[in-house]
């Protein structure tokens, strides 16, 4: 069990998270992803259509690879309305960000990017 922990805001390395998160999930080894710091701020970017990466981010959300987003970090960086409007859960179990220990007591192992 993997947990993809999304620091890095920058669109070319997230969709690298969301290809190995698939490529996990087609080899049938379990993966979620986190957006948290920085990269909360793809979530209303990735959730446009005309995103040339929109069908590769609902893929991954259809397929329930996506935990959630941090809800500190999109507050602090102006998208907390947009993550809520998306439907993501916010996750905020740690001080307002979600916790790598929670998860690593959940068996995952951390991966982050």
């Amino acid at each position: 069990m993997y947990c993809l922990y999304a620091f890095n805001g920058e669109l070319m390395c997230f969709v690298h998270v969301l290809l190995n998160a698939l490529d996990m999930k087609d080899r049938d080894k379990e993966a979620i992803i986190v957006f948290e710091g920085a990269a909360v701020k793809l979530v209303p970017e990735l959730e446009k259509p005309e995103n040339p990466f929109h069908a590769l981010y609902q893929k991954a959300r259809q397929a329930g690879l996506v935990a959630g987003a941090c809800k500190a970090c999109s507050s602090k960086l102006g998208v907390l309305d947009a993550v809520k409007a998306s439907g993501m859960p916010l996750l905020d179990d740690m001080s307002g960000h979600p916790s790598m220990a929670a998860y690593m007591d959940k068996g995952y192992t951390i991966l982050t990017f």
